[in-house]
């Protein structure tokens, strides 16, 4: 004989979630201390990670490679650290219930609330890295594009949605198929340079064209638009004039960034709520298959 949970609503699990926020802010909190916990710098890590990244990526792409884009670290940092706190959020949340297992058959709680968790410790370090890309766009004293700073908070809102919903999925599937960590390692790798974070999206776009494919083909990618967007606001332009006039994002105006994100909105909300469903089918046996 088996025990299997009874099956609840999606309002049901949202409802619980809301009902243990303070002990999603607890496990928010633990995630951060045991990460850094006998560590001489602490939090520092969380800063000294993406300055090391910028650092190596400069030496590579243009010093070596010659990619010729002016303030390359505002570039970079502008959708680097977007990139680091999704796919960190995922690898994270496809472990965090797999590594919580000595609280699942013990205590009662909404178990999507460990994924959660994890999205919630990266979008910590989020804002915290934020401070190094402020401190670079000080440093070249360069400005922001003000027109389309509104859309920060939907494109944050949109990757935060995006990441709790994957992170649900994979952390459950995690449960039943210990290969899902690892094919994730893969997928990010592979995800990450399908993604114009070093390159221009107008390679993209071209190589579509040259091809005979419509250049929104690029947009299925939904990591795109929003580091498109955090681009074009922190980096403050879309062409660089110079000795060549190099077009280094979609010329397109608020309203082309605004629907692309709003549509990754969508999508995400519904994605949540169809994890949050997949949860419920999934988690009736967690203890046993742990």
């Amino acid at each position: 004989m088996r025990l299997v949970a009874p099956r609840r609503s999606v309002r049901a699990h949202i409802g619980e979630v809301w009902e243990y926020r303070e002990l999603l802010g607890q496990l928010i909190r633990k995630e951060l201390k045991v990460k850094y916990r006998d560590s001489t710098l602490g939090f520092a890590w969380s800063l000294l990670n993406p300055a090391f990244l910028m650092a190596i990526y400069y030496v590579v792409f243009q010093i070596f490679l010659k990619v010729g884009i002016p303030r390359f670290p505002v570039w970079l940092l502008s959708a680097m650290l977007v990139w680091n706190f999704f796919s960190s959020s995922l690898a994270a949340g496809t472990n965090s219930i797999t590594s919580n297992s000595y609280l699942i058959g013990k205590v009662r709680f909404p178990r999507e609330v460990l994924p959660l968790a994890s999205v919630g410790a990266a979008f910590v370090h989020l804002c915290l890295q934020y401070s190094v890309l402020l401190c670079v766009i000080a440093g070249f004293r360069t400005g922001v594009a003000w027109t389309y700073l509104p859309l920060v908070p939907l494109a944050l809102l949109a990757i935060v949605l995006l990441a709790c919903a994957l992170a649900i999925i994979l952390g459950s599937i995690n449960v039943y198929a210990r290969d899902t960590q690892h094919l994730l390692e893969l997928t990010l790798l592979a995800w990450f340079w399908l993604t114009p974070i070093i390159y221009q999206y107008s390679i993209v776009t071209d190589e579509l064209k040259r091809r005979g494919l419509p250049e929104n083909l690029a947009l299925l990618n939904p990591v795109t638009s929003i580091t498109l967007t955090f681009q074009r606001v922190f980096y403050g332009k879309a062409v660089v004039v110079g000795k060549t006039r190099q077009v280094l994002l979609p010329l397109d105006g608020v309203g082309w960034y605004a629907r692309n994100v709003l549509i990754v909105l969508a999508i995400s909300a519904f994605l949540v709520l169809l994890s949050l469903w997949i949860f419920d089918r999934a988690e009736g046996n967690f203890a046993e298959a742990i």
